[in-house]
């Protein structure tokens, strides 16, 4: 019942929108002289950027101090080491390298550019596994591979812009189609990279027992679904490797702006098609394990991945920047589904930091830095902002930079903020929400 509302809503909604703009273009007179005279701005709109960043160290001292942590960041990352000491086995298993990469539009040229300079470094493994979801998928495939197309790699993420990806529909064909663009670019670009020779390497690797592993989304079903894409490869057909370039366009194909990707199934001898959307619908990033071949699998120990090494990649920051946002329903829906989006990415980073300490393996984190000017919009694809991005990247893993090892909201300038009223103290953005000032311990872990 409460789908049908909201559905009647949806369609109302757009139904005035679409109204409203055909009366703006046909009407005359005085309404088409005064065309926003009836929108009034809402208080506190238009902040300036600068207060929205100052905004980012206003705390209330004393609610603040109350609220704090019960267990610090440190004791955390110390207790972690300490369950993984315990649970290490008397006989190691073969240590085991599995890379995650998460979704996030063009941000994907920051974890594109770590692991380019990785490989510079020399410090760069052979993964046993490799995850990827929406562009973290494209960078997986190149992971997986590894530095031979490392050059690749760079153009991808470098050069690209908005015509090798989408082309906006017109109003209001944008409004009533099932996607406000075309993805016929992302199509044709996705083809350049995953020529059929690159599938057929997969498979290659695929057969030395690595795994690569894609994430989408069943629209209609509401699960995420993971693919392993070596399997698909494997099967050398031209079906194969059109659902290997479908599993990857579904995965990047964000709902209601590029549209959903029909893959045809057979259960039972019956053929039915499902509509397949960004995986970072369901899940921003996940965790797949390295093969065990069957006949090894009930003698399997449970601390049998002690020791290995689980490396996050985040086509993104951990919190997102202060944006302005305009006092229209589009623009609000719009800031505040990015936000969950971010919160979902956090929530998925306490997962795998929980993982790591169950499993023993150890957590190695990258994001984008707090400090680092990235674009506002994900699906803006402007090759200055993408190469700063890929650079910052790989300048990091160049110079051997720490991974994180600790889980989102411990960090300097994270967390939430507590306040018992609107009186509160400008406390600069040096410390997480005013712990230097108040004499609230560091909870910054030690590398």
């Amino acid at each position: 019942m409460l789908s049908m509302q909201l559905r009647s809503k949806l369609v109302a909604f757009l139904a005035m929108a679409l109204g409203a703009a055909l009366i703006g273009c046909a009407g005359g007179g005085e309404e088409r002289r005064r065309p926003l005279a009836r929108f009034r701005k809402s208080p506190g709109e238009n902040r300036p950027l600068d207060e929205l960043k100052s905004a980012l160290g206003w705390v209330d001292l004393e609610a603040q101090s109350a609220g704090r942590s019960v267990v610090p960041t440190s004791e955390l990352v110390a207790f972690a080491n300490q369950a993984r000491v315990a649970r290490k086995p008397a006989v190691p298993s073969p240590h085991k390298n599995i890379l995650v990469i998460s979704g996030g539009g063009v941000y994907g040229a920051y974890p594109a550019g770590v692991l380019y300079g990785w490989t510079q470094a020399g410090t760069r493994p052979e993964f046993d596994v490799v995850t990827g979801i929406s562009t973290g998928a494209l960078v997986a495939v190149f992971a997986f591979l590894g530095p031979s197309v490392d050059c690749e790699l760079r153009r991808a993420y470098t050069t690209t812009t908005d015509d090798d990806v989408f082309k906006k529909h017109r109003f209001p064909r944008a409004l009533l189609s099932e996607s406000l663009a075309d993805n016929a670019p992302l199509v044709r670009h996705l083809a350049s990279y995953a020529t059929d020779e690159r599938i057929r390497q997969v498979a290659a690797e695929h057969q030395k027992g690595r795994r690569l592993y894609v994430g989408t989304t069943d629209l209609d079903v509401r699960r995420g679904v993971f693919w392993d894409m070596g399997a698909i490869a494997s099967r050398d057909t031209p079906e194969s490797r059109a659902l290997f370039r479908k599993v990857l366009l579904a995965s990047a194909a964000i709902p209601g702006f590029f549209p959903p990707v029909p893959i045809e199934v057979t259960v039972d001898g019956r053929r039915h098609v499902e509509r397949h959307i960004d995986g970072g619908v369901s899940s921003s990033m996940f965790f797949a394990p390295p093969r065990v071949p069957p006949e090894e699998r009930d003698a399997l120990p449970p601390s049998w991945l002690h020791g290995s090494d689980l490396y996050i990649l985040v086509a993104g920051k951990m919190y997102p920047d202060p944006t302005p946002v305009k006092s229209r329903s589009l623009a609000i829906a719009g800031n505040a589904v990015s936000t969950i989006l971010f919160d979902q990415t956090r929530s998925d980073l306490h997962k795998l930091f929980l993982l790591s300490i169950v499993s023993g393996m150890n957590y190695n984190l990258s994001v984008i830095p707090r400090e680092l000017a990235s674009p506002i919009e994900s699906t803006s694809f402007k090759p200055a902002e993408m190469t700063l991005l890929f650079d910052s990247g790989a300048e990091w893993a160049r110079n051997h930079g720490k991974w994180r090892d600790s889980p989102p909201g411990g960090e300097p300038g994270e967390g939430g903020r507590y306040r018992s009223g609107a009186v509160l103290t400008d406390n600069g953005r040096r410390s997480q929400i005013g712990r230097e000032e108040t004499g609230l311990p560091q909870v910054v872990p030690k590398k």
